[in-house]
């Protein structure tokens, strides 16, 4: 069966992701910075047979990804996917399109959001590529957001978080390209503006559903999606 490893798996849609693809079969490798925090994660864990590996690891620090990809030298992996995320210390969640205006920008928190959205997702790569190169499905896959399309930007605003995530749209691209002739396939997906602790309990679409539609896109990856702009639906989005 095959193997996925998930960042940000302790909660919200890496939880989801990491339910599912138990629940499929997959031998899931979950990473999340405590895993001894989040007591869903844990239980998630010890039901699930042994198919769930749990790791500590801090996507924002980059010897901790370096200590994991060394733990797991030598296994393949078929599905990379950077779920860990933040928009920073102003959510959309909790300011709406208050969060991040101009003129109010914390310089700090945009830094620290670059950090973990942009650099990580990266860091990720580079430090697993050997690992995904050497299994059947060779997928790298990161959550980016409809907020990142320049070219569907018409509200402004929620500068760090749009900044950080269409920087990461264009490290995938860039991805696809230079990993091309290693038979790996690179996609940035927008899992939809789905309830969870970033996107508020207003927001319309249930993590299942998310998950469900973002597994569908992800299983009919092929070289000539590679480095296109995916949404959870399997609608391709404007860069």
């Amino acid at each position: 069966m095959a193997t996925v490893l998930i960042t940000g798996a302790g909660r919200g849609l890496g939880l989801e992701f990491t339910r599912q693809y138990a629940a499929d079969g997959w031998t899931v490798l979950a990473g999340c910075r405590d895993p001894a925090k989040y007591p869903e994660f844990e239980a998630l864990t010890r039901a699930a047979g042994g198919r769930i590996r749990a790791f500590a690891l801090d996507v924002s620090d980059h010897a901790s990804i370096d200590a994991l990809a060394e733990r797991l030298a030598g296994t393949p992996i078929d599905v990379l996917i950077n779920n860990a995320g933040t928009m920073g210390a102003q959510s959309f969640a909790g300011q709406g399109m208050q969060a991040q205006r101009f003129g109010q920008s914390d310089y700090e928190d945009w830094a620290r959001t670059f950090h973990v959205n942009t650099l990580a997702p990266q860091k990720m790569a580079e430090a697993f590529v050997d690992h995904v190169a050497q299994s059947a499905q060779k997928k790298i896959v990161t959550l980016s957001s409809v907020i990142a399309s320049i070219g569907s930007n018409n509200l402004g605003g929620l500068y760090a978080y749009r900044s950080t995530k269409a920087a990461v749209n264009a490290i995938m691209r860039s991805m696809s390209l230079d990993l091309a002739r290693r038979g790996i396939i690179a996609v940035p997906i927008h899992p939809g503006w789905a309830a969870t602790e970033m996107g508020g309990p207003n927001a319309p679409l249930r993590p299942q559903h998310s998950v469900a539609g973002m597994r569908q896109v992800i299983a009919t990856l092929t070289k000539e999606k590679s480095g296109r702009f995916w949404q959870y639906d399997g609608k391709e989005l404007p860069w």
